[in-house]
């Protein structure tokens, strides 16, 4: 028998009415809205007529509704320590958008009031852990195909001049708390977990407001590997999305999917040692073995962030573990917290 989740959706904008209710929409046997708040009354209709919620305009309302089980919270990235802590704090478990919140004081604090095991819980919405490009490369990276991967490049870059209020530092604006928790979350599961090393520069490029809109974070991996990520909003040119540089091969993204190049792992690789004598005439600077490539075309389908909903029913129905842990989430805002704090922030071109 269906036993769905009752759901209170808090901040019905661009993240609750534009992604979330579109998720929920295809899982109506986990999920039910059966609440929803925002501070504009008109927004909570859409989901009175539609799913017969019940409807608030403040959150503290739909906090204290006994039937509601799980509080999602949509809200502006500058409101999301506030309206969690109210909920975890009326025993409430609570799925909280990105960012987490605005520094690894905050997040310390929320995790100590939602990881207790008997509750409430914390539960942290990195959907982009479940895309399927990142995943599919984890696995590429995982069959040794490519060999040592010692370095990723990864971006998110275009051209936009943006005016809404994620420009705006105060309403918690700016790239390194918009994409920044996707990338950054990213960059970490390459670099191993955790960092040795850390460099980064932001910028103010072409966006409105106050905030970046240009980000470089270059990683030093516990695991060694080099994970240069960027980010922007003021590159006419975008690059791809991913490359992977790996000992015995390579990969780069595309429209549709990825391009790996790799030596065949079928065919053994001949010792090589170093000739410290000097080259002869018309010697080259390689070696005259040849190379066995294998290229190909790799096309990769569907977006699969959405199945976060999927991990968190079956973490609240069945006990599983929930795969984005609280620790990872708190490191996410910790490495926000150290790149806002030791970079110079750049004027307006």
């Amino acid at each position: 028998m269906s036993n769905p989740i009752k759901i209170g959706l808090v901040g019905l904008g661009r993240a609750g009415n534009g992604m979330h209710r579109w998720e929920i929409d295809m899982r109506s046997d986990k999920f039910v809205f059966f609440a929803a708040c925002d501070i504009i009354e008109e927004r909570t209709k859409v989901f009175a007529d539609k799913y017969g919620s019940r409807t608030y305009t403040k959150i503290e309302d739909l906090i204290a509704d006994p039937e509601v089980e799980l509080v999602s919270i949509a809200t502006r990235s500058c409101d999301h320590y506030k309206h969690a802590k109210m909920a975890l704090l009326a025993k409430k478990d609570v799925m909280l958008e990105k960012p987490f919140c605005m520094s690894l004081k905050q997040a310390e604090e929320l995790i100590a009031l939602g990881s207790e095991p008997a509750g409430p819980h914390l539960y942290i919405r990195h959907n982009r852990r479940f895309e399927v490009e990142f995943r599919k490369i984890c696995e590429i990276i995982d069959s040794g195909i490519l060999g040592d991967v010692y370095e990723i490049k990864l971006t998110r870059n275009g051209y936009q001049r943006r005016n809404d209020w994620q420009t705006i530092n105060e309403f918690g604006g700016g790239q390194l708390l918009n994409w920044g928790p996707h990338i950054i979350d990213h960059s970490l599961c390459f670099c191993g977990g955790d960092y040795k090393e850390l460099y980064s520069n932001i910028k103010h490029v072409a966006a409105a407001g106050d905030c970046e809109d240009h980000i470089k974070i270059v990683f030093t991996g516990i695991n060694n590997r080099i994970v240069d990520m960027e980010i922007s909003g003021g590159v006419a040119l975008p690059t791809p999305v991913y490359r992977v540089y790996g000992s015995k091969g390579a990969l780069v993204s595309n429209d549709k999917g990825f391009h790996l190049k790799y030596l065949d792992p079928a065919i053994a690789l001949s010792p090589i040692k170093a000739n410290p004598n000097t080259p002869g005439d018309g010697v080259g600077f390689g070696n005259e073995e040849p190379l066995h490539w294998i290229e190909e075309d790799m096309e990769v389908c569907g977006d699969g962030t959405d199945c976060i909903w999927d991990a968190l029913y079956e973490t609240i129905r069945f006990g599983k573990a929930y795969p984005i842990k609280l620790s990872q989430a708190a490191k996410v805002i910790e490495v926000i917290e150290k790149v806002k704090e030791g970079t110079i922030f750049a004027n307006n071109l």
